[in-house]
């Protein structure tokens, strides 16, 4: 008969038991994330960035005919947006492969395709919102501009402004209280229309007085001189506007951390550390930081693209295993965020199946909305074996789900996973103000996704 302590379970803050030596192990791992985060503000940095420190750890590009035995540590770069990596186990990849897959874009705001115009006597660059936003929070805010301009020639320029303590920044303006009577009158959905989500660029003029767009004038004249651009390079551009602040600690005791981007990045670096810090697994390990997730996943970066599916057959392929028969056989952790208990909104959260900060990597066995739709809902038999894998290896962990059932919901790329014939789980870090410039996470929540994805990649076999 199991003790009172056994026969029920409670949740438990990780201070209750961590060890000094790994709160030690964890505060260090977060220094080591924050730092990534303040590098990789948009999904090709992020890629960059990945890529940076993979190498590092004696990862290659995966080329067509690769001579591939166990240890072997690749990765394949897509298009400078999506990065998958793998290290080759012992155990034959028709025993399956063990997977972690995030995704590395965050809500922002895109410039459009012709952003530049000029409207009393200021300039402005118009944007289209990306992914799911509430609008207000983006105005009067400073924020910095990310991206690429692809020239006719093929020549890549790549932007990265409002960083550095002597560059300019970018602003949103917003409506003084003071003649804020109608827009009071709103709901916060409609007070900021996303069509007045423009960016304040300048106000200088050059010419003379009779002349037309003079500010926009002097806009082109500093990006000429600086980039070698002309307006016409916007319509072959990327250009993403994020949020300025680096990530901080946040309270008195220093115990989480408030950035931009926690969704997904959190994840994506857990997973990527996860697998850079893995050695010899007996099962081949991958990594998949993928993009457009929020947006849908559609595109040729996304998981509804065939790129993971590509990426298994070149693994597959010098060892004569069908890709298919390997994926059938494989297990993924769809590694995304959760929403924690926010106790200054209680309402739209069940308290009971509400993830908590500091409680642990949140276990979701199924997302969507409503009636669980749009999601792919994990097997009993999977939970279990985390629950398994977890305990065994001191990883502090806790279900979870996403609010009430009529509140909303939302989705992963677990779904498209599964899609494949994947058994697929989602697992992740629990996040406050998720989708807000600024999201607050746990350090421990952190460090405790990154060893639950670590312990994954080392299971010997699948046991599902």
């Amino acid at each position: 008969m199991p003790d009172k302590d056994e026969l029920l379970y409670k949740k438990r803050k990780i201070f209750e038991t961590i060890s000094d030596e790994e709160k030690a192990l964890a505060d260090a791992y977060c220094e080591e994330y924050k730092n990534f985060l303040n590098k990789a503000k948009t999904e090709r940095e992020s890629v960059a960035q990945a890529i940076r420190l993979a190498e590092r750890q004696g990862f290659a590009p995966l080329t067509p005919g690769m001579d591939l035995k166990a240890g072997s540590k690749v990765y394949s770069n897509i298009g400078g947006k999506a990065l998958m990596l793998a290290i080759i186990g012992k155990a034959p990849l028709s025993d399956g492969v063990n997977i972690a897959a995030a995704h590395i874009d965050s809500p922002r705001l895109d410039l459009k395709q012709e952003p530049l115009y000029e409207d009393g006597d200021l300039a402005f660059f118009k944007t289209q919102y990306y992914g799911g936003i509430k609008k207000y929070q983006w105005v009067a805010q400073p924020l910095s501009l990310h991206g690429v301009l692809v020239k006719k020639n093929g020549e890549v320029i790549h932007v990265a402004i409002g960083e550095d303590k002597d560059d300019p920044v970018f602003v949103i303006t917003d409506l003084l209280p003071h003649l804020g009577k109608d827009q009071y009158k709103k709901n916060l959905g409609e007070a900021i229309p996303g069509e007045s989500l423009n960016l304040l660029i300048g106000s200088q003029p050059t010419g003379e007085e009779k002349d037309e767009n003079r500010v926009k004038r002097t806009i082109m004249k500093i990006l000429n001189e600086k980039y070698g651009i002309t307006e016409q390079d916007f319509m072959s551009a990327e250009l993403e506007a994020v949020p300025l602040m680096d990530a901080r600690d946040v309270g008195f005791d220093g115990s989480m951390i408030v950035a931009y981007g926690h969704d997904d990045r959190s994840c994506a670096y857990a997973a990527l550390k996860a697998i850079l810090d893995l050695e010899a697994p007996e099962m081949t390990a991958v990594c998949v930081l993928a993009d457009k997730e929020e947006t849908g996943s559609d595109g040729v970066s996304g998981m509804q693209s065939a790129m993971f599916e590509d990426f298994i057959e070149e693994l597959c392929e010098p060892f004569g295993v069908k890709p298919r028969a390997c994926l059938k056989a494989s297990f993924c952790l769809s590694a995304d965020v959760s929403s924690a208990f926010d106790p200054n909104f209680p309402d739209v959260s069940d308290k009971l199946n509400t993830a908590k900060l500091g409680c642990g990597v949140a276990v979701m066995k199924y997302s969507g909305a409503r009636g669980k739709g749009g999601t792919s809902e994990a097997s009993a038999e999977a939970v279990a074996m985390l629950r398994s894998v977890f305990d065994e290896n001191g990883v502090a962990w806790q279900m979870a789900s996403l609010g009430k059932v009529d509140q909303g919901g939302g989705g992963t790329i677990a779904k498209y996973m599964a899609n494949r014939n994947v058994e697929t789980i989602d697992v992740g870090v629990p996040v406050l103000s998720m989708h807000a410039p600024y999201e607050i996470a746990s350090k421990l929540d952190c460090y405790m996704t990154y060893k639950g994805i670590l312990a994954n990649y080392k299971r010997i076999c699948q046991n599902v």
